[in-house]
């Protein structure tokens, strides 16, 4: 199938800073990197986009990456370890995601189909608990301005953000993920 050939993105993980020591090329989502590296401290992504967390299924602090060197996870974003990451697939089309004021698609809703680096600005909401994606992939931001810890959405239900291991975080502005991958 061309089109999931196409899609593949290819990032080539080291255990240690600066592309040293043990090496595990992944070109699909891995939930625990410990059975191939002991630590993961940089990386080359190839071709693609993937999201990394720090730690096993998806879980913890996350960081967007596309094409590009990344010689020090701990210098460059902060953390200290990756311990699972995620493909982006390219997406073509409309993108579209509804956000509500409070979980289970309660309190005031919104329907946004592009970038957004102000939801207090644009809707004057201070708050924004559940979502729903319909359509695309995007970034969910703690800070307005595409600024801060971030997390990956894809195309779901998202009826209470807490529920998903982000405890007093707020998303302040969203960012689709286009082919600039």
């Amino acid at each position: 199938n061309m089109s999931t050939s196409m899609n593949m993105g290819r990032v080539v993980f080291y255990e240690d800073r600066n592309f040293q020591g043990r090496s595990y090329e992944c070109s699909s989502d891995c939930a625990d990197m410990s059975s191939y590296l002991s630590r993961c401290h940089s990386c080359r992504v190839q071709s693609g986009c993937f999201m990394v967390y720090d730690r096993n299924n998806y879980m913890g602090n996350q960081y967007f990456m596309r094409r590009g060197e990344y010689s020090d996870f701990q210098s460059m974003m902060g953390m200290t370890d990756i311990r699972s990451c995620r493909t982006i697939p390219m997406h073509r089309g409309s993108y579209r995601m509804r956000l509500y004021e409070r979980d289970n698609f309660g309190g005031q809703m919104h329907e946004m189909m592009d970038d957004c680096d102000s939801i207090m600005d644009r809707y004057r909401m201070s708050d924004c608990q559940s979502c729903n994606v319909m359509d695309g992939h995007w970034l969910m931001y703690e800070q307005p301005h595409f600024r801060g810890r971030m997390m990956y959405m894809r195309p779901g239900e998202y009826r209470n953000f807490r529920d998903m291991g982000m405890s007093g975080m707020r998303f302040m502005s969203m960012r689709r993920i286009t082919d600039m991958c």
